[in-house]
């Protein structure tokens, strides 16, 4: 009995020494805010008393700023705000690239994590939380075409799951190169935007579905799954994704959530090469979609464009919105080229044309611009 006290004691005083531990070391951190927003200026700050030197990179400059080191190894920079948006940003430590440690916001790209400054402002404030949140789910669904089980993510909007009896309009969101099935709920806010747009009644509810455009994936590289290899040169391959999208994934939708199954309560856009998806989808399966929306993708020149653009005149559609940047060099001709021939087949289209390149301050600007003009 004496035994069995004296290890009892001896457990009870290492756990007790254990948590004292942990929070000791929760309390040795140093009180550190970074990044902060006061006044028109955001100042970056970095505990890195080993350092020789650390800069602050941010991708609304090209410039790199020199940061200081002060009392307690802080290293610090105050810069002017960029214009209201969400960046991206991380330190070089001695020629290393670190994340900001205290700045939880981060966002992924691909296989990067990186950390967000968030300026607010009139264009930014539908980024930010609302008070009536959808759900974005993680969905599986067995593709027959590609011969795998994949995984994309569907928003539902706020009141979806009490209102049982209300069917929605659905929106195809399609990621770009090197994105994913979580690039749009990532790094495009938009769970955020929908909600803020639905919830101060300038976008109809509606589902969202954000898949995986890579065909060889299951799912975003950072579920360590392993992916397939596609012929791309084997003619049962062509088209294979977007073929996917019409055959398999929107059945799906329509089949497992409340969906309004027809062409006028589709919607499809995509960035970069989900903008070429778009174009691709449209084409081959005219009547499908309503609403078109390529963003920062344009179109080329060739032998059958005006036939694939009459085919969908043909077919019918409520919109087609087309968005790119002026400053965008993958992009920006491309556009001209769709928009010159939408113009001489006859079909009604509006191309906005913003300022900066082929970067997400652009897709969240569209997506917040063209979502209002759903489903109208």
């Amino acid at each position: 009995m004496k035994k069995l006290l004296i290890t009892l004691a001896a457990a009870l005083l290492f756990a007790g020494a254990a948590s004292a531990q942990e929070l000791a070391n929760f309390q040795r951190q140093a009180p550190v805010v970074s990044p902060e927003v006061s006044g028109g200026k955001v100042t970056f700050r970095l505990n890195a008393n080993y350092a020789t030197y650390v800069k602050l990179a941010g991708n609304w400059t090209r410039e790199q700023y020199d940061m200081q080191k002060g009392e307690n190894g802080i290293w610090s920079v105050t810069i002017d705000a960029p214009e209201p948006e969400i960046y991206t940003y991380n330190f070089i430590v001695d020629g290393v690239s670190v994340n900001d440690p205290v700045n939880y916001m981060v966002q992924r790209d691909g296989t990067r994590y990186l950390n967000m400054l968030f300026i607010p402002g009139e264009r930014s404030e539908n980024y930010n939380e609302c008070s009536q949140r959808g759900t974005v789910s993680a969905v599986w669904y067995d593709s027959q075409i590609l011969g795998i089980n994949r995984r994309m993510m569907v928003y539902t909007p706020y009141g979806y799951e009490k209102n049982k009896n209300q069917k929605y309009p659905v929106l195809y969101l399609l990621h770009g190169g090197g994105g994913d099935e979580e690039a749009w709920s990532s790094m495009g806010r938009a769970a955020q935007i929908l909600d803020n747009l639905i919830e101060k009644g300038k976008a109809v509810p509606m589902i969202v579905v954000m898949p995986n455009g890579n065909p060889n994936q299951q799912a975003a590289a950072t579920m360590g799954l392993p992916t397939i290899q596609l012929d791309r040169t084997d003619p049962k391959f062509a088209n294979a994704y977007v073929t996917s999208l019409v055959k398999e994934i929107i059945p799906f939708i329509e089949k497992n959530y409340r969906a309004i199954p027809k062409p006028a309560s589709r919607a499809i856009s995509g960035l970069s090469m989900g903008g070429g998806h778009t174009t691709s989808a449209t084409a081959l399966f005219p009547g499908t979609f309503a609403y078109i929306c390529p963003l920062s993708c344009g179109i080329r020149e060739s032998d059958h464009l005006d036939a694939d653009l009459q085919g969908i005149k043909k077919a019918g559609y409520k919109l087609y919105w087309v968005g790119c940047g002026s400053d965008d060099a993958l992009a920006y001709q491309n556009t001209k080229v769709l928009d010159a021939a939408l113009t001489r087949n006859g079909m009604e289209h509006t191309t906005f044309i913003s300022a900066n390149g082929h970067e997400w301050r652009n897709w969240r600007l569209y997506l917040n611009t063209f979502a209002p003009l759903l489903f109208k």
